[in-house]
């Protein structure tokens, strides 16, 4: 098969949008269900409700269409808005004025100020409130009320104003660039532009270097009656209006676009015109169809005694909410400020997109049945593919693919010749990093130092009027330089949406392309050598960011066993690449095995084996290490699970999860923001990873919250949830998980398979194999399982009973009794199945979830 081109990738990805459309529409529905749910009450449970204003913007509540939004926050006399995009770039990959770490920006199209002209947001008489069920902010105060959404349909927020005053004043509505109106840097230039075109206030951003362009607009307008405008300043431009009536809308229309001849002011102009064709009534019930959609895909509900479960609970539906407000685009949410930011689009790691702080917000939605919020990070991977395709070859000598740890939005630029030789000598240690030549320094210099190639760069400040930029001690190394694992980890989630979906055309077209790539890279790395042993080794790569230069590093071992393994299942459902199969096979046949070390692992220093970090040599950092705790890869590539037959492996799993935690696992055990230890506990069965880790993690101690549950854990302008994405996968597997003995084998279902006897559960959850999954446990007691095979096949099942005899119900009907450990049932497309005791009746089963009656 091709390999998917930049434009052809682009073209299938707009293809797989109306793919997914139509696949959200079939896996839309929990109708049917044994729980009667009522998703308004349960959803609200996750609001956020302020009774004061917030004294910093970064506590404002989250509104967005998933293209573009904004938090909501007031001032005395104010309503306050930043519009941020998830498509606008300051610069690309190949920039050459953006060498000082933290200075490339993007997301930001203006800042939007709608002034009443006296103060009417304060207490005692103030109060915000976000609704979840219905992506709607409210801020509500005796003489002003205002409701603030995003329009799904277009990229349009709408304010709408209830002004009660009996004397209303002027309102002035100021839309503001970000910066001054021309900023050069080298020769990146960031032009705004503020004017007027009929009613419409326009503020217009160029960015441009070189060949790269990139542009954004915003454009506001009101039904309020009259208004006139002027310039405030030469970065604010004021619509002023004196509303004819009580209750009026003032609508925000944005757009981006990468197109020098596109006209992106009149593509906002269009948005909001139909937004106003519409009204605001219209727009809203727009909005609330939606959003009650999207919230009847699946659900969890949890309770106990100590409040401790509805905790869990609420943060779990809040995340899934500011992903939906967040991840609907052409590209991901990014993890420092998502559509957040709010003092204009400078962000603490700037621009690019890091892979293990990527996966925080990502890897818990496949389970929760919306994989539409996955597909804007396989758009920009997939977009991205020739870019990789190119730096596999240039940087590394290889074949395939190579995506990086820390990419662009458009994945990584092409290298001159002579630099990409010479980068390949020294990447690999053929040649001296003393000798580096005087053209490799010289054009190294300008390039970003967050990105993976060039991340052995450290700032070294500026001296005598130019910046100093030397290396981190560790020659070509850096924490993100020779980091592989990368590729594999995302090319295995393309591999768990098809194991998820059962989509074969996704597979085909999308998936199989970039894991087959993966792959191949690793195959072709001049750094993996077959030695005396027989085994494959690997050299010359990183563990994450702890270890530099290592042989056999944990990350990259388990990386080649998972996605070579996925490869060939891959290829063998597509009956394709058999001759690469073959080889393939081979090569995961006689590949080293993880690396591993005996040390303590309690209190009182007794010794077990476990896995550790690297083998000998590595050019810097302990190889005797644990795995890191925020990536966990032996879990992530299916391992290690509640299938694993391998007994060995199992208990080195147990005591290297055992060895984080020597003094146990309590109510005040510590677990920092990106920690996967929660996700690898609940994958072992662990029941105090779910009781008290998963809390802990929500209120981790290492950064404070802020009021609307979002962290500055990255820095300034890094507004996010990535701890509660981590906490969302860990509390989907203790549920529920679909896992296989080994990966590319076929999954098999667990229920409650690490969940409290003190804490009450509902949920329906996606597992793999494209079955909906809906069970209840009520003291210890799980009442049912239901199955909806979306796809039909075979389902494998743990007995959720211990081996006590279970009734199975298809479409109603009792077929069947079956007893065992496991459970394997034929299934057809659309098939209802209801796992029960054995004399159960569907009747005694059914849930009334926070429903009266």
């Amino acid at each position: 098969m091709q390999p998917i081109t930049r434009r052809s990738g682009w073209i299938l990805c707009n293809l797989l949008l109306i793919a997914l459309i139509s696949l959200g529409q079939n896996t839309n529905s929990t109708k049917n269900s044994l729980a009667e749910v009522n998703y308004a009450a349960l959803i609200a449970r996750a609001d956020l409700h302020y009774d004061a204003p917030v004294e910093k913007s970064e506590d404002g509540q989250p509104v967005g269409n998933g293209r573009m939004g904004s938090l909501v926050w007031t001032i005395p006399s104010a309503l306050q808005l930043q519009i941020n995009r998830v498509d606008v770039f300051g610069n690309n990959a190949a920039s050459n004025n953006f060498y000082e770490r933290n200075t490339d920006y993007c997301g930001g199209t203006g800042a939007v100020h709608i002034d009443f002209g006296e103060a009417v947001f304060t207490k005692p008489d103030f109060a915000q409130h976000l609704s979840c069920y219905d992506g709607l902010v409210s801020v509500q105060t005796k003489q002003v009320q205002a409701q603030i959404m995003a329009w799904n349909e277009k990229d349009v927020m709408a304010v709408h104003i209830n002004d009660k005053r009996s004397n209303r004043l002027s309102v002035n509505i100021d839309v503001s660039a970000l910066r001054m109106p021309v900023t050069k840097r080298g020769n990146h230039t960031a032009v705004s532009t503020l004017h007027v075109i009929n009613d419409y206030i326009v503020l217009k951003q160029e960015f441009t270097e070189d060949d790269y362009y990139c542009a954004s607009a915003l454009v506001v307008a009101t039904d309020a009656g009259k208004a006139f405008t002027e310039m405030v300043s030469e970065a604010t431009l004021r619509l002023s209006v004196t509303p004819a009536n009580s209750e009026y809308t003032i609508y925000m229309g944005s757009a981006a676009t990468f197109k020098r001849k596109e006209d992106v002011v009149q593509k906002a102009i269009d948005q909001l015109t139909a937004a106003r064709q519409k009204n605001y009534a219209s727009l809203l019930n727009s909005n609330r169809q939606w959003w009650q959609q999207f919230w009847q895909k699946a659900f969890v509900h949890l309770h106990s005694a100590d409040g401790e479960a509805d905790f869990v609970e609420k943060y779990y539906t809040y995340y899934l909410y500011v992903m939906a407000c967040c991840s609907q685009g052409d590209y991901p949410t990014k993890f420092n400020g998502m559509l957040f930011t709010t003092g204009g689009d400078a962000r603490k790691w700037g621009a690019l997109f890091w892979g293990a702080n990527q996966s925080c917000l990502y890897n818990a939605l496949l389970p929760s049945n919306r994989p539409e919020l996955l597909q804007p990070m396989f758009r920009m991977y997939s977009a991205a593919y020739d870019s990789y395709a190119k730096a596999a070859v240039q940087q590394w000598g290889s074949k395939g693919i190579y995506i990086p740890e820390t990419t662009s939005f458009d994945g990584l630029g092409p290298l001159p010749e002579n630099i990409a030789a010479e980068m390949r000598d020294l990447y690999q240690q053929k040649k001296s990093w003393s000798d580096r030549s005087a053209d490799f320094i010289k054009y190294a210099y300008t390039k970003l130092p967050f990105l993976s190639r060039w991340n052995w760069k450290k700032d070294s400040g500026w001296n005598a009027g130019h910046w100093i930029s030397a290396d981190k001690g560790g020659g070509p190394y850096g924490h993100v330089t020779h980091i592989f694992s990368r590729g594999a980890k995302i090319a295995y989630q393309y591999w768990l949406q098809y194991e998820y979906t059962q989509d074969t055309q996704w597979l085909r077209q999308y998936a199989y392309p970039v894991i087959k790539g993966v792959t191949e890279f690793y195959r072709n790395y001049p750094g993996v050598k077959k030695e005396a042993d027989g085994k494959y080794h690997i050299y010359n790569v990183n563990d994450n960011e702890s270890i530099w230069g290592g042989h056999n590093t944990i990350e990259e071992i388990s990386s080649m066993m998972g996605i070579f393994s996925a490869a060939i299942r891959a290829s063998v459902i597509l009956r394709t690449d058999e001759n690469l199969r073959s080889q393939w096979q081979e090569f995961v046949t006689h590949l080293a095995p993880l690396p591993v070390i005996e040390q303590a692992s309690d209190v009182n220093g007794n010794r077990k084996l476990t896995f550790s970090g690297s083998l000998l040599p590595v050019v810097q950092g302990n190889p005797n290490r644990l795995p890191d705790g925020n990536t966990m890869p032996v879990w992530f590539f299916d391992l290690c699970s509640l299938e694993t037959k391998d007994s060995q492996q199992v208990r080195i799993a147990n005591n290297t999860y055992d060895s984080y935690f020597p003094r146990g696992i309590d109510s005040g055990t510590r677990i920092n923001v990106l920690s996967k230890l929660p996700v690898a506990g609940v994958q072992l069965g662990r029941v105090e990873a779910t009781r008290y880790l998963i809390p802990n993690q929500l209120r981790t101690a290492e950064i404070p919250a802020l009021a609307n549950r979002l962290d500055l854990r990255e820095g300034y302008q890094t507004t996010s949830v990535q701890r509660l994405g981590r906490a969302a996968e860990a509390l989907q597997y203790a549920l529920c998980q679909s896992v296989p003995p080994m990966p590319g084998a076929d999954p098999v279902i667990h229920v409650f398979s690490a969940w409290p006897a003190v804490w009450d559960a509902d949920f329906t959850l996606l597992c793999r194999g494209a079955f909906l999954v809906t069970s209840s446990i009520s003291k210890g007691n799980i009442g049912f399982v239901q199955l909806q095979s979306l796809q039909g096949g075979t389902c494998r099942i743990k007995n959720p009973w211990k081996n006590k005899p279970v009734d199975i119900y298809i479409n109603n009907k009792r077929q069947k009794t079956m007893s065992g450990d496991h459970l394997v049932i034929i299934t057809h497309k659309g098939d209802q199945l209801v796992l029960v005791p054995k004399g159960v009746s569907l009747s005694a089963c059914k849930r009334k979830i926070l429903n009266q009656g």
